[in-house]
């Protein structure tokens, strides 16, 4: 039992948690296109591999995985998620196991607006977002939403190119500006992260995971404090269970007046996943059982609470290394 963690990055801790949880059952296998990304090197194999957009990609993601033996595989960026569920009968040719939602819904939770029209329809909460700067002007003038707003790519992570408009002349010009740009309502309560497990094989809600967010950096969460809250555990479970997402998911979700306003899902791990991890929601033995072909008992809540997580700078050193990760 071998698990294929591509673009990995900077997520050391993700890696150092799958090789704890895998222990003498299974290898950890990293990929990356830059020999730079430390997480490579907590592996117990790692490999440098073209850009997912480069032709001839997927050729060496397959050959790594019969190489390796691989039986489960998942990505840690948005944009190669959609890339390998789109392709999950060929891994599930090669006996690979692919750890993630299905290719519909990758590309729903990467198109921000398509997100925000599927929760319209079934009347979840959610701040209010437009397409059309006019539609924006005339909801303005109805007084509708008011500034500040946000404005930000309608396809886009790690908060790239966000930026707050606190008046018509800077939402016109950052829209106008941009590729593809959304206006969103700015939402003032207190912003949530939720880490969720769904199944791969009951299709069941088995874990959920749910923070409070103090700070945030890059798009990340940087401080953070863990609660529970049954009510929006089951508001969760609804969720979730109606877009039919499985695997692991990040979920941010805003407390506004009492009500929880559902914001935005990645389809993978998010950067806060640690703080999970250290609170007791070990989601990699549940990935680890689903691949052993056991389903997992759910098991929601439980982990401990009013836990502060603070993350902190570390450094690795390594030899000099070539293109292909060669020390």
């Amino acid at each position: 039992m071998n698990l294929l963690i591509l673009s990995c990055g900077t997520r050391d801790k993700v890696v150092q948690y799958f090789k704890e949880s895998f222990g003498r059952d299974g290898r950890v296998i990293c990929t990356d296109c830059s020999p730079y990304a430390p997480a490579l090197y907590e592996a117990d194999a790692h490999y440098i591999v073209p850009r997912i957009t480069e032709p001839g990609y997927l050729d060496v993601i397959y050959d790594i995985c019969k190489k390796e033996s691989v039986t489960g595989v998942l990505s840690l960026i948005d944009p190669e998620l959609s890339l390998i569920a789109l392709h999950e009968e060929d891994f599930k040719a090669l006996g690979v196991t692919v750890i993630g939602s299905s290719y519909e819904l990758c590309e729903r939770t990467l198109n921000k607006w398509e997100l925000y029209c599927w929760m319209k329809a079934h009347e979840y909460p959610c701040a209010k977002t437009y397409i059309d700067i006019e539609e924006f002007k005339r909801d303005l003038e109805l007084e509708k939403i008011s500034f500040p707003v946000f404005v930000k790519p309608m396809k886009g992570s790690a908060s790239i190119q966000i930026a707050k408009a606190d008046d018509m002349g800077t939402a016109e010009f950052l829209f106008m500006h941009g590729e593809q740009m959304i206006i969103q309502e700015y939402m003032t309560g207190q912003e949530i992260g939720a880490d969720v497990y769904i199944d791969l094989i009951s299709r069941e809600v088995v874990s959920i995971f749910t923070k409070k967010k103090l700070v945030m950096r890059a798009g990340e969460t940087d401080k953070a404090i863990s609660f529970i809250d049954e009510r929006l555990f089951e508001q969760i479970k609804k969720f979730v269970t109606e877009n039919g997402f499985t695997g692991q998911i990040d979920i941010d979700i805003f407390e506004q007046d009492g009500v929880y306003y559902f914001s935005e899902v990645n389809p993978r791990f998010g950067g806060g996943y640690p703080h999970a991890y250290a609170c007791g929601a070990d989601h990699m033995t549940l990935i680890k059982n689903n691949l052993l072909g056991v389903a997992n008992p759910v098991a929601v809540g439980g982990y401990q609470t009013q836990k502060v997580m603070m993350k902190y700078n570390e450094i690795m050193l390594i030899d000099t290394v070539d293109a292909k990760g060669n020390v």
